[in-house]
């Protein structure tokens, strides 16, 4: 065994991972990131970035049916090349993973390949015949994987996950998703715009369960008239896959049972950390009941082993198993490692998006919670986005919606539906973060025309000075 030294020991190079190393070596830290398989992990290269390509081609997809069916521009679609589509993806994935390890290596970060395994607090073995000693500490950032059903295994063809659904051969006509949270919804979605059949599929009462209940029911209502099916409090009783697609058993909300044939059924069901083969009880560690590690210390990310930290999918709630969340808590671990005191991160201002059309995009508190923390103080402002020209423009519907702890308090939450509202939510992090109160916001001009305004108009409202009061 060759044994080796260094300050900090990575154990996974997804998004948290490298964050926390990029972050680490800056601070003049020497860095080694153990990595079994591609660098970029899960949210590169089978997740966030080849998805969102996707929708993009699916946003262009269903541009030429508006442009046809509203604008009056005679645009026909001929076909979708499923062979160029793909190449343009994957082009776009290889080139940010190009960029990552580019970053890594002129940041002077060592990247050792292979299975990494603790053999002490401080210790880690990667591959057979190498140990590394950590003098600073040990970061576990080994992601998740997603969740299956018991006797329901992937096939990669008939029988889907998230991590293989876009790499499944060509488009299906017809597409059973089973799970209503954002990966489901953006799957959903997606394959209604390339002219797939959709039934969508969740145990849950109401589509994306952990949004505002507003959110929920303009995210259905906006599906709903694309022509997917929604099934919610449904659950899925039986599925056997044959030849050419599966044949399903659905109980409906209603207690009705549903029988579907589709080509391909997806399985959307959630995500379970990656903590298997790391050998945690050599370090004294354990994970809770659910798989997760858990912190000792929330404001270092800190297990109960000193100098052992996590960032990433690994942890539980709060943590939000969102790859901008792991860049955060990967900045927070490393500027702790570092000697430093960073601000603990603040899940209640981290932002939570769904990339379907029509989008949905969050932050802080539902009213609900909010009602809740409060007392029953809590107040909310709802604006469509229709109530603000370019929102007529897009004709797509949507709203804005804004929570307050009481009349005039500090914003709780702010809640988004509609078109491109993943990119308005950045300001309302800023309020949300900063404890702004709706009389603060309303000071500030969104610019005409715009969706934002929509925005805007909801703080005026708050602050009792709305033109267009609701």
């Amino acid at each position: 065994m060759h044994e080796h030294e260094t300050d900090v020991i990575v154990i996974g190079g997804g998004t948290g991972g490298y964050s926390t190393a990029l972050r680490a070596a800056a601070l003049g830290l020497r860095v080694v990131l153990a990595e079994r398989d591609l660098i970029g992990g899960t949210c590169l290269h089978r997740g966030c970035i080849p998805s969102k390509a996707m929708l993009h081609a699916a946003e262009l997809v269903d541009g030429i049916a508006e442009a046809r069916e509203r604008w009056g521009v005679k645009a026909t679609l001929d076909a979708v090349d499923w062979a160029a589509l793909t190449a343009t993806r994957d082009d776009i994935v290889a080139r940010n993973h190009r960029g990552v390890e580019g970053h890594l290596s002129h940041a002077g970060v060592e990247v050792v390949r292979g299975d990494a395994a603790l053999t002490g607090p401080r210790t880690v073995r990667i591959g057979p015949h190498r140990e590394w000693t950590a003098r600073r500490g040990v970061v576990v950032a080994t992601g998740s994987r997603p969740r299956t059903l018991p006797g329901l295994a992937p096939d990669g063809r008939r029988v889907v996950t998230s991590d293989d659904a876009l790499f499944a051969p060509g488009l299906p006509a017809s597409v059973l998703v089973l799970g209503g949270g954002a990966i489901g919804v953006e799957y959903a979605s997606l394959h209604r715009s390339m002219g797939a059949r959709v039934v969508l599929v969740e145990a849950a009462d109401r589509l994306l369960p952990l949004e505002d209940a507003d959110v929920s029911r303009q995210l259905t209502r906006g599906l709903k008239k694309r022509g997917v099916e929604v099934l919610t409090g449904a659950r899925l009783e039986a599925a056997e896959p044959y030849e050419d697609g599966v044949r399903a058993t659905v109980r409906t909300g209603r207690g009705e049972t549903k029988e579907l044939d589709v080509e391909r059924l997806l399985v959307a069901v959630g995500r379970a950390p990656v903590t298997d083969g790391l050998d945690l009880a050599a370090a004294g560690l354990a994970t809770d009941a659910r798989g997760f590690l858990a912190p000792a210390d929330w404001s270092r990310l800190e297990t109960a082993v000193p100098g052992v930290h996590a960032v990433g999918d690994v942890l539980p709630p709060p943590s939000l198993g969102l790859a901008h969340a792991s860049f955060a808590e990967g900045l927070l671990v490393a500027e702790t490692l570092a000697g430093g005191s960073p601000r603990p991160v603040d899940y209640d201002a981290v932002p939570r998006v769904t990339y379907s059309s029509p989008q949905t995009a969050s932050v802080g508190l539902t009213e609900a919670e909010a009602r809740d923390r409060t007392g029953g103080r809590a107040v909310a402002n709802t604006m469509p986005l229709t109530a603000v020209a370019k929102g007529m423009v897009h004709g797509q519907g949507g709203m804005v919606k804004v929570v307050t702890e009481g009349p005039g308090g500090r914003v709780l939450g702010v809640h988004l539906v509609g078109p491109h509202v993943s990119e308005m939510i950045a300001e309302s992090q800023l309020v949300v973060g900063w404890d702004a109160e709706p009389a603060d916001v309303a000071q500030h001009i969104h610019p005409h025309p715009t969706l934002s305004e929509a925005v805007g108009e909801a703080y005026l409202t708050l602050a009792g000075r709305g033109l267009h009061q609701q």
